[in-house]
This record gives C-alpha cells, structure tokens and sequence, in this order.
C-alpha cells in the first residue's frame, strides 16, 4: 500500500533581480524585477510502506523542496500529494504526528538540557501521556546504547552521540514515515556505519519508512533497496538500488603516487583520468576489468601510495541526466 503518493508536483519561486551598485539597490527599490524560479516540475511517484527510499540530486536539485511539501511547510503551485492519506495543505497538524523528521545539519534538541529531558520535552508536544513516554524513552534507550549519555548536557556530546538522540527525539510518537537530510554528515567511518545499522534496525523492528536524502554514496548503497535521483526539479530516475548499482555504480576510481614515472594507454575498461608522471589517477570499469587488472597495469612494486573510492555521486547524477536529455 502506498503511504506517499505524489502526482504532477510542481513548485516555482519569483526570486527578486538586482542591478549592480548603488544605483542598482535603488532601482530595485522603486520598481522591483522578478523571474520566476521552477524549483520542482511535474514530478510524480509513490512510496510503500516499510519502504527505506534514498531521494537524492546535485545541489538545488529540489529535494529540500519537494520535502518540504511532502510534510506540509510549503504548498505546491500544481500536482497533488496524499501523505499517509492527508493532504499536507489540509491536514498539516495531522500528519505532524504521523512523521518525523531529522536534518544532519541543523539541530532540534535543546543544547543545555540532557536527551533524557528533551525525549520527556518531545513527548510532552506530542500529548502523549507520561507513563508511555517513560516506556518509549526506555525501549529506545537499550535499543540506542543511550545509557553512557543520557543524562549528560547535549552540549556536551559528540557529533554521533547527537544524531543517536536527534533519531530517538523523532521516533519518540512513533512515527510512521521518518525524513533523513543527511543523517551521517560529518561523521568518522566507524560512527556512520553504527548510524547506518540503528536505522536499519529501526526499519526492521518499528517498520518505519525511511526517506532518505544523502551525498554519501555508501549510506544509499548500504540502506536503500530504490532510488529516486531528481535534478533541475524533475525526475529523472526512479529505479532499484540493484540496477543502479549494476549500470552506474561499477567505476571505481584509483589515485596512485609511484616510485618511477610510467607512461600508460588507455585500454578497455580503464581509462587515464590524470597522468603526471608520478601521478596517477584511473578510472575502473569494474564490469570489464578488476582493480587487480589495474594495480598489475601499475606494477604494486611501484607504488608509494594508493587511494581507491567511488565516483562522485555528483558525477553519476550528471551522467544519468546527460543521458535523459540525450532520449
């Protein structure tokens, strides 16, 4: 059954214009000049339940504001939303108890009081009653390896400690759709990859709904089974996780500094991005040839040091839209 459903979503702005200087500032006092903006247009699709979704797009893209009117902050100028059955134009108050919400880079809790406090402050706004609050605020507890932390200022705690909380503060009404903005932004490896397995606990034994929105190519990699890519405010990808994975997600990139100079050609599946000598930067198809077939082409002998990532989320995006606009 699907819990979000959007049809023909389209949002536009009138961003003010503005002459250069002084005498700029006052024309555009005077007599103003707008252009319109289209930051979302004609987008559709839907969510199941229980579904993890990685909603994602270059900078401007229109996440934020698509987001935005799925939870009912902004009203949509076309289209129609249906958000756990409420309309988020109607029902706003409504759905504000059916969802939840935590942004990697902008903090709900109140710094100077503990989580506890504030898991007890939240639950307060949300009418629930206190014996409930307890029981919930306990479950999550255990469930988040609060217990070190609790009780210390959130001032106090590490970048981790405070997404930990940010995720408990969100479900402590239970929602059924949680939207994530970057959960693990600015968080070590380790930390992430503990973020990364309390939401998939918390899929798994609340069956919660996530809606995810990320750069980091491992937290979409790792947590969502879909993804829906959107740029320029449309859609221009809505597939599994598996596929994009299999078409786009198979180059690797290899930076190595070697000992000696080597001169290399490109041959099929890899593909010399930078060569300076004693510098080196390839790019694998791991469809075609392994990141073993590429440090032998190096010679390992060689080779002071070695960094190997994955392409740039942004690249892939760019890739995937090039090619939409090519059909």
């Amino acid at each position: 059954m699907a819990i979000i459903e959007v049809k023909k979503l389209s949002k536009q702005f009138s961003v003010k214009l503005k002459e250069k200087g002084l005498k700029g500032s006052f024309k555009s006092l005077i007599k103003p000049k707008y252009k319109k903006i289209k930051a979302v247009s004609n987008v559709s699709f839907s969510v199941e339940k229980g579904e993890m979704i990685a909603f994602i797009g270059p900078n401007g893209a229109g996440k934020s504001t698509t987001i935005k009117m799925l939870t009912g902050i902004l009203y949509p100028d076309k289209g129609d939303i249906k958000v756990l059955g409420y309309d988020p134009r109607i029902d706003r108050k409504k759905l504000a108890y059916e969802i939840g919400t935590v942004f990697g880079q902008k903090e709900q809790l109140w710094t100077h009081l503990t989580p506890y406090d504030n898991f007890k402050f939240f639950g307060a706004i949300y009418d629930i009653p206190e014996k409930v609050v307890e029981k919930k605020i306990e479950e999550l507890r255990e469930l988040f390896e609060l217990d070190d932390f609790i009780t210390t200022p959130v001032r106090n705690l590490s970048l981790g400690q405070r997404i930990r909380c940010e995720i408990v503060a969100s479900l402590i009404h239970e929602p059924k759709i949680l939207f994530l903005d970057e959960p693990t932004i600015g968080l070590d490896p380790v930390v992430k990859e503990n973020i990364r397995t309390l939401i998939k606990r918390m899929n798994k034994e609340y069956k919660t709904t996530i809606f995810l929105t990320s750069h980091d190519v491992s937290d979409i990699e790792k947590l969502c089974k879909r993804v829906i890519i959107i740029n320029d405010g449309k859609l221009v990808l809505d597939d599994s996780m598996e596929n994009l994975k299999y078409h786009y997600l198979n180059k690797k990139i290899v930076e190595a500094k070697m000992k000696e100079q080597v001169n290399l050609d490109d041959e099929d599946g890899i593909t010399i991005l930078k060569d300076k000598g004693y510098n080196l930067k390839l790019e694998v198809d791991t469809k075609k040839k392994s990141i073993a077939d590429a440090l032998k082409l190096l010679n390992p002998d060689n080779i002071v040091d070695i960094n190997i990532s994955n392409t740039p989320l942004e690249d892939i995006i760019s890739n995937i839209y090039k090619k939409g606009d090519k059909k």
